[in-house]
Formats: structure tokens, sequence, C-alpha cells
């Protein structure tokens, strides 16, 4: 039988058909993917507990846990191959020492299991009575992101860093990347002593207007040269064309309207260079570019872009328009003295290269120092 070309119509519905069939199979292969990577993690978690469990029933010497995990590599690597190296070992005794307050539990206070952590956890062998069990773990956190985060010294760091990843769904790459760009220290520093223990325990979570707002915004990432000469349009050009990017360093709930929003008053045309949405604010973000100092104009052009987007754009069940200046350099005294106290509008220095994190920490710590000073009046005495 001669193979005839298909009609257009039954083309069209096979192929939508491939179509769907091809969403199911990317989709189970995500989902075999993810569940490879927390049955990865909570064989770790065990094979991590099974070494502690081990060593406190032997020698409590350093020497006898060293020459245990030698053992154990020697044998494991002997039979399953690579993995199972005396320092990834560690690395698993390391996890379950860190994580076996939230990871594990008693049977005894055993909380209440999500159906999808239940059945990867089933798939573990079975484990005697009255030893601690897997409860539950961030499905969608890999191995290697573990690694990266045992490696922090700073348990309220690291946990707003597992946080943001497990929320985020970060990649390893961007996990970081945002390590890198001090972001829990940036964050930090817009605080007071409760936000920071908010930040540990909740992650960056949006409920006002200055919670969105960071120092520095670092755009590394758009590959200016600090040192080239560049004007505020290739700036905002740079911003488009890494516009994934650039959201995620804005942070949650963003979405990119326009660039160049035009609005006329009293017959006069003004540009706001870059226009955004924040959808857990619900409320308009504007943004205005200037690669020089900060001048007292910017502060004043700025407040008026958000007045007339608060009495002409936003609609009444919207909250209060925020404006944004990121500028190269600013004096806080300028924009103290300027703005109102109450205020929705901030600027915020941006760099074109990631910042040091030891000044940034420092900084933290300083800043801490200085709020102890102030809720204790006594100490300065």
């Amino acid at each position: 039988m001669e193979e005839k070309n298909l009609p257009i119509r039954t083309g069209r519905k096979i192929s939508h058909l491939i179509g769907e069939i091809r969403s199911l199979i990317i989709a189970a292969r995500t989902a075999v993917s993810r569940n490879i990577d927390t049955i990865q993690v909570l064989t770790n978690f065990e094979i991590g507990r099974r070494i502690v469990e081990h060593e406190q029933q032997g020698s409590v010497r350093a020497e006898y846990g060293k020459q245990v995990i030698n053992e154990v590599s020697r044998h494991l690597t002997d039979e399953f191959g690579k993995g199972f190296s005396s320092t990834n070992l560690k690395l698993m005794r390391q996890f379950y020492v860190m994580y076996k307050s939230r990871i594990g539990q008693t049977p005894s206070n055993q909380s209440v299991i999500s159906k999808k952590s239940q059945t990867v956890s089933d798939q573990l062998p079975a484990q005697p009575a009255g030893q601690i069990r897997v409860a539950a773990v961030k499905s969608n956190l890999s191995w290697s992101h573990y690694v990266f985060l045992i490696g922090l010294t700073n348990a309220d760091e690291r946990r707003f860093y597992e946080i943001e990843s497990a929320e985020n769904g970060w990649s390893l790459a961007e996990l970081r990347r945002q390590f890198d760009s001090g972001l829990y220290e940036r964050l930090a520093l817009s605080r007071n002593k409760k936000g920071i223990r908010c930040l540990a325990k909740k992650g960056h979570i949006i409920t006002k207007a200055k919670d969105i707002f960071k120092e520095p915004y670092v755009l590394e990432f758009l590959g200016l040269d600090e040192k080239a000469r560049y004007s505020e349009s290739d700036l905002e050009s740079a911003i488009i064309d890494k516009i994934e990017h650039f959201l995620l360093e804005m942070g949650k709930g963003f979405l990119f309207e326009a660039r160049q929003k035009r609005f006329t008053f009293d017959d006069e045309h003004f540009f706001v260079d870059l226009v955004f949405y924040n959808r857990l604010l619900r409320c308009y973000v504007l943004i205005d570019l200037k690669i020089g100092k900060l001048i007292h104009q910017n502060l004043g052009q700025m407040q008026m872009y958000v007045n007339y987007f608060d009495r002409y754009v936003k609609h009444r069940d919207e909250n209060p328009t925020i404006g944004i200046i990121l500028c190269r350099k600013k004096t806080d005294a300028l924009v103290e003295i300027t703005l109102p106290k109450k205020t929705n509008i901030r600027a915020s220095q941006y760099q074109l290269y990631l910042p040091s994190k030891q000044i940034l920490r420092q900084k933290l710590l300083d800043w801490t120092k200085d709020q102890e000073v102030k809720d204790n009046p006594k100490t300065q005495m």
C-alpha cells in the first residue's frame, strides 16, 4: 500500500498528539530526576547516621573514626565504584550531624510526612525500632546543594540559603552566585535584629515595601567592564538583554512590564527607565538608572514618577508605587534630607563586580554592634 500524505487537519491533530506525549515524557523524566536526587540525599543521610552510631559504640578517639571511614570507603569503592571516597563519607557523616534535628526524628515524636516524602523514604531499607528515621527532606535540593551548604560555617546563613534554594528552585550555579554576591549580608543590612532572625528561620519573605531593597545591587552578569565608558542607555540595554538574571537579582515576585515607559503630563513627555510589577506586594516598582553620583534632582524626579503612577496608573485595590534609583555612588545624608521619612523611594548603589564578602560581613558585624549599643545605652558608659 502506497504511503500518502496525511490531510492537513489530521496532520495538525497528530502534531498536537506528539506535543502532548512529548510533554508527558519530559515531565516524567523531570520527576524521575528529582526522585533520584531525593533518594541520593536520603541515602547519604542514612550512611552518615550509621557511621556516627558505629563510632559511638566504639572508641571515642579521632583515630578510630578515621580508620572506620577509610575501611568503609575501601570496601564500598571496590564494590560500587566512585562516589564513596573517604572525603565523601566524611561529608555524609557531617551532613547527618548537621541536619539530624530537621531531616530525622524518633518514631515516638514523628510529624506528619508528605505523601511525596513518604513514598521516597519507603524505598529505603527498613530501620530498626527505636532508631532515627528519615522524615522529610527538601526534594528539589540535590546532594551537590547540600555539599555546598555544609561548607557554610554560619548556621543562620546556611539555613537562609537552604530555604531560598528550595523555594526558588536555584540550580547549584545560581546558589553559588547568590552566595558570592553576599545576598544574605545585603538583605540583613537593611533589617533590624528581628528581621535578621526571620531571614535565618523563614528566608526572604516580602510583606512590605522595604523588604525588596538591597544594598548594593550586584550586576556582574551584565558583562560591563568596570573601567569601560558606558552610558545609561548601555546599562539599560544590558539589563534588558539579561532580564532573567536581573529579575533574580531584584528578588521575589517581580514581573517586567516596560522600558522607557512614556507618560505625558502638562503637555510634557516623561520616560521611566524600567517599570516592574511585584505580584507579592501588588504594586508597581519604578527603576531609574544613573551611572554617576546621585544628586537631589534625581530624587525629586523619582518622586514625581511615583506620584504620577499612584494617581493615574495604579488601581484602587493596589498598593502605593515603589521607586528605586540605581546609581554608582550616593550619599546617605543627601537621601535622608531630601526624602520624607515615610517614603517608598530608595536610592541603592549598584556594582558591576561581585562584592567582597569579608567587607559585607564586617559591615553587618559593625551594624549589629551599633544596634546593640542603641538597644542598651548603658553599655556606652
